[in-house]
């Protein structure tokens, strides 16, 4: 009870809440536009501060460089001994002061106190050596609120004062923070709706993909998504997806093929074994019962090994294109144990096979592999069979070679699909189901090698060829 309320506990207090609930709730497209917005808004503001402090940074320099300047002018005055009083500046804008090393006032601009100094002895000396602008209240001096004040050192230990309203800067400032705070909103929603269509068009291919799955049902004849015209992540994307249908098509046709022909398959001898049994029920006294046993026996056999074929093929194809590599397997041994097996049979089998050739794989599925190969074989030989088992640095080959008819080189590919047999050389009583070769490839494709037939002149050679393992560090 204990353990179920902490389980219960623990689901409640992991699911998200609030807004971050509300947030993934969200479309994508919502997501999209307001990260980006809230990017945007962010980025927006920072650069209207960064703007308005640098107009302002620029007002401020333009405007003590015109003090340093004034300042300046009057140094060179000075130095000359043509120093007037009053002191007349350009436009009347600019208050200077002459101080002495003493601190009297010596000469001034028109308006400008010849009392006292704008800066006091020690700020003065301060300024004199730094020569860095100040800020100054100007209020005590009947001048404007606030005051830009330079000092250069003159002649005769006599200090020149520039001071100038800081007023018509604030002013430039406070208009571009009002445009700023005006403009920017309507810019962030300008941008905002812009992102917002940029966004809807970008996720309108993934809409369309949505509309071409939902129309996609399983009696479509072309199941195919919308490719779009952008060669993008979603065209890619499409491309996919329209591959993996393309390939699902494929493995239900090869399923419906499969269960058509093996249906066909167990036709014949259901039949086979029904009319032996209601022949034999229906004439009991006529009938030889161990004849009719025979004939059902041999039915039932067929059945039991395409049974035994097809749940082979089944797992072959549940082990799709991965490797079944899970044991050493020396094919020079399999190939005399098959030699083995027909020591009294019609057709000599001859085995080759010297030194042993391991590979890795499951030593079952490739004994079925050659048994499939030398039975097939030995059903078509006019004398003899021959297994061969050799490799090289990369691939191991085995091959089984008979002296019959051959098959023509046309349908030597078409052999190794399901359920196929040639007009000559095989019948449903001494061939099979026609699903040998499609064993042979199957498995030398799960083992990550493959199989294929060619001419032995006479007759034919099947060729199975698999990797050899990789030695170790490489």
């Amino acid at each position: 009870m204990a353990d179920r309320r902490f389980r219960r506990w623990r689901g409640r207090s992991s699911a998200p809440t609030g807004p971050l609930r509300w947030w993934r709730r969200r479309g994508i497209r919502a997501r999209l536009a307001l990260t980006s917005a809230a990017a945007l808004a962010l980025t927006l503001v920072g650069l209207a501060r960064l703007f308005a402090f640098a107009v302002g940074h620029s007002m401020v320099a333009t405007l003590d460089d015109s003090a340093r300047r004034s300042a300046s002018d009057v140094v060179t005055l000075i130095d000359a001994n043509r120093l007037p009083d009053p002191i007349l500046t350009t436009g009347g804008t600019m208050t200077i002061q002459v101080v002495d090393a003493t601190g009297r006032i010596r000469a001034a601009s028109p308006g400008a106190d010849r009392l006292v100094p704008l800066l006091d002895a020690r700020t003065l000396a301060a300024a004199r050596r730094d020569r860095r602008a100040r800020f100054l209240d100007g209020r005590g001096y009947g001048m404007p609120d606030v005051l830009r004040v330079v000092a250069l050192p003159a002649r005769d230990g006599r200090t020149v004062i520039a001071a100038t309203s800081y007023e018509q800067v604030r002013h430039g400032v406070e208009s571009v923070t009002r445009i700023l705070a005006i403009g920017t909103p309507i810019l962030l929603v300008l941008l905002g709706t812009a992102g917002w269509l940029v966004i809807g068009g970008a996720l309108r291919p993934i809409t369309e993909l949505r509309r071409g799955a939902e129309e996609i049902s399983g009696t479509s004849r072309s199941r195919r998504l919308p490719l779009p015209e952008a060669r993008d992540e979603v065209h890619d994307l499409a491309v996919t997806l329209n591959d993996m249908l393309h390939r699902l098509e494929r493995a239900e046709a090869r399923q419906r093929a499969l269960v058509s022909d093996t249906a066909h398959e167990l036709r014949s001898p259901l039949a086979s074994i029904r009319a032996q049994l209601e022949v034999a029920l229906d004439h009991p006294d006529g009938q030889h019962w161990p004849e009719t046993a025979a004939g059902v026996l041999a039915d039932t056999l067929r059945l039991s090994r395409l049974a035994d074929d097809l749940l082979v093929l089944a797992r072959l194809d549940e082990h799709g294109a991965r490797s079944a590599a899970r044991e050493p397997v020396d094919l020079a041994a399999l190939a005399r144990v098959a030699g083995e097996r027909h020591p009294a049979a019609r057709i000599t089998v001859t085995v080759d096979a010297g030194e042993p050739v391991i590979v890795h794989g499951d030593g079952k599925g490739l004994t079925r592999l050659l048994d499939n190969l030398v039975d097939n074989a030995l059903r078509h030989a006019a004398t003899g069979v021959r297994v061969r088992v050799s490799g090289d640095a990369e691939w191991a080959e085995l091959s089984v070679s008979d002296d019959g008819p051959g098959i023509p080189p046309a349908d030597r590919e078409r052999v190794f699909a399901r359920f196929t047999r040639l007009d000559e050389g095989r019948s449903r009583d001494e061939g099979g189901a026609g699903l040998g070769l499609a064993i042979v490839r199957e498995t030398a494709r799960v083992h990550g090698g493959d199989a294929h037939l060619e001419d032995a002149s006479p007759g034919l050679r099947a060729v199975v060829r698999l990797p050899l393992p990789r030695p170790s560090g490489e």
